[in-house]
């Protein structure tokens, strides 16, 4: 079979959680194990950096990634879901997947794929350890799918382990309590195998990772105790910050730009100063002229859409993946600081997310332009418009993102702005991106 061949054998067969939600979850480490045994077990020829969290994660493997690439290292990054090709998923420095692989790979592996029934994302994880495999990459920065002690990735062990933060998302997975959710974060940490937690949160959190930690005699660093990193402006599509060695008592990076613009990258970012100072004990050489060098081009050198991204000019359009509490809660604000003669939102949301707190988040005096994704997931923008209107939010309904946001635009003057975001899945189906 050829490319499209492949990828609508892949969509049509295997159970797709961008579709069909809770139905496509699948727990559990056996099916993966077995696809990569009957492999070769790839994904042990070469080292691996494992990042999980719930915001965040794929900030940091992208920052990760360049910062290496820029090493000098031959670098396999595996992130979920994709934006607009199913390639995206899998690169080797920052050049996706070869279509002729993806073909190849099902061809030849059909009838384990038939025999096995594994979902979508446990054949993507382990087609994605054979291309770095096969690729000799260096090394391999993999980021989790949901959670982490039962995720598909997590047959790997790490060079390092990394924690971005723990907030509320997929609680009908994962728990509904912080600390539930924490434990299963803490899944992807091993036996005496570093972890990075990118930020102390608070004393109920932390005291899992740290039970987890000592369990596996895993030594355990917080990026935000080992540094603290302050926005200082942005200007030119950058954000300038400073990085101080808490320890020390030292600036260790006076005037580090980064070209991932939104304010939650500083938190981020102390999880990936920390993470590479481990990294470096493993062996790999990396200087801080290497990390001055790949984090102003990190999109330029790893792919990443949609953080943050301004995809417009007068009046300027803002688009961002955050899609729950605690990413939309540092997202909106910043929308909202700035100065524009009015504020515009293009929302959609998938219909299996709580979104009645979400809602709250969002100003009373925005202009709102419902619309929805277009998966099987999707909230009906009718009901999206319901269900702002009891938060005190009125807008249009549009079927579609791309027509929601020609409607702002032409409603727009030039000092407007305008965010699109609520989902991931919207955002993906952005022309302009």
């Amino acid at each position: 079979m050829d490319y499209q061949e492949a990828i609508d054998y892949l969509f049509s067969r295997l159970p797709v959680f961008q579709n069909i939600g809770a139905r496509a979850y699948k727990p559990g480490l056996e099916t993966t194990r077995e696809i990569c045994g009957i492999l070769g077990n790839p994904q042990n020829n070469y080292p691996t950096i494992h990042v999980g969290g719930t915001n965040g994660k794929g900030s940091t493997s992208h920052m990760l990634a360049a910062i290496l690439q820029t090493a000098g290292y031959k670098v396999g990054l595996y992130t979920s879901p994709h934006l607009k090709s199913f390639t995206e998923r899998i690169r080797v420095n920052g050049i996706p997947i070869n279509e002729s692989y993806v073909a190849t790979f099902v061809t030849v592996n059909k009838s384990y794929i038939d025999n096995l029934s594994p979902s979508f994302f446990e054949l993507t994880v382990a087609m994605a350890f054979s291309y770095f495999s096969d690729q000799q990459v260096d090394v391999a920065i993999i980021e989790v799918g949901m959670g982490g002690r039962l995720d598909s990735t997590n047959i790997i062990k790490p060079v390092v382990s990394v924690i971005t933060n723990v907030s509320f998302d997929h609680v009908q997975f994962l728990g509904d309590t912080l600390p539930k959710i924490a434990a299963e974060k803490a899944g992807i940490i091993k036996d005496n195998v570093p972890v990075v937690i990118s930020e102390y949160q608070n004393e109920e959190v932390a005291s899992v990772f740290e039970a987890a930690a000592r369990q596996h005699e895993a030594p355990l660093y917080y990026g935000s105790q080992v540094y603290r990193v302050m926005e200082t402006e942005h200007s030119e599509g950058f954000m300038a910050l400073t990085a101080k060695c808490i320890d020390k008592k030292e600036v260790r990076f006076d005037h580090l730009r980064l070209d991932l613009t939104g304010n939650y990258q500083a938190k981020n970012i102390c999880g990936v100063l920390t993470a590479v100072d481990v990294i470096r004990t493993a062996g790999f050489e990396i200087g801080d002229e290497h990390i001055s060098s790949a984090l102003p081009n990190v999109s330029r050198l790893t792919g990443l859409k949609g953080r943050w991204q301004r995809i417009g000019e007068s009046p300027l359009v803002y688009c961002d993946t955050a899609h729950n509490y605690a990413g939309l809660g540092a997202t909106i604000p910043q929308f909202e600081s700035i100065e524009a003669t009015a504020h515009r939102y293009v929302l959609g949301f998938v219909a299996d997310k709580d979104i009645s707190g979400i809602l709250d988040l969002f100003p009373s005096t925005g202009v709102y332009y419902f619309c929805e994704p277009g998966n099987l997931r999707a909230l009906p923008s009718e009901n999206l418009q319901q269900a702002a209107l009891r938060s005190g939010l009125q807008g249009r309904v549009y079927k579609d993102v791309n027509q929601a946001l020609a409607a702002a635009k032409a409603d727009s003057i030039s000092t407007d702005c305008i965010y699109v975001g609520g989902s991931t899945f919207v955002v993906a189906e952005l022309t302009d991106l």
